[in-house]
């Protein structure tokens, strides 16, 4: 089952979601995702949050009580956090997360941080990037003169190997805190492979045609 998280921050255009998202069981919206949603013209399953950034609280008034869980200010979970609880708690096991982009720092930082534990979105959209979290085997087509950039999540990865980058990852091996950055598209099609541990692979200045690539 896959899951639409949407939340606050810069998100991606009507025309593009629509060409990168594929099917989906179910959409939440963290408190100001609401906007999103409504610029995405996606009616959300659940609104979730404290409610502290959406533009006008009057736009829940659209919505039955029922759709919408409201959380205190002081807690100890981001909106984002209770999003994606949610979802692990309903079962679903690929989870799409769209906003977040042009925000605080810290709040980026938070979202990748999520990236390092068990239960984590699989693709990650703003309104510039696609971040994605690579497990054994990534494959997609279209990406040609795409620049990308890959960071060690959680670990160590060992057993690196690629087909379609300027510079090839084969051989490498990363500890956590290395990486490698503004590597270059230079084929159609796009193959990582991780034997060990896991990766996550940025996008830069996202063509809107594109659709995400899911793994193997």
């Amino acid at each position: 089952m896959t899951g639409v998280l949407l939340i606050g921050g810069n998100g991606p255009s009507k025309k593009y979601f629509r060409s990168i998202i594929g099917k989906y069981e179910f959409v939440i919206a963290a408190d100001s995702g609401v906007d999103l949603a409504l610029s995405l013209s996606i009616e959300p399953d659940l609104i979730v949050g404290d409610m502290d950034s959406i533009s006008g609280r009057q736009k829940l008034k659209n919505y039955p009580p029922e759709q919408i869980i409201e959380y205190p200010h002081d807690k100890d979970e981001t909106d984002t956090e209770i999003g994606l609880r949610i979802f692990r708690e309903m079962g679903y096991t690929d989870i799409i997360l769209a906003g977040g982009g042009g925000g605080r720092l810290d709040h980026v930082l938070a979202i990748l941080n999520i990236f390092e534990r068990k239960f984590h979105p699989d693709i990650w959209i703003t309104d510039r990037e696609e971040v994605y979290f690579i497990s054994g085997t990534f494959y997609i087509k279209g990406w040609i003169n795409s620049t990308v950039s890959l960071f060690p999540v959680g670990g160590p990865v060992n057993g690196l190997d690629s087909k379609g980058l300027k510079w090839t990852l084969k051989g490498f091996k990363w500890k956590r805190g290395e990486y490698g950055i503004s590597n270059l598209v230079t084929d159609d099609e796009l193959y990582i492979k991780v034997k060990e541990g896991n990766l996550l692979l940025i996008r830069n200045n996202i063509l809107r045609e594109n659709k995400y690539g899911r793994e193997k």
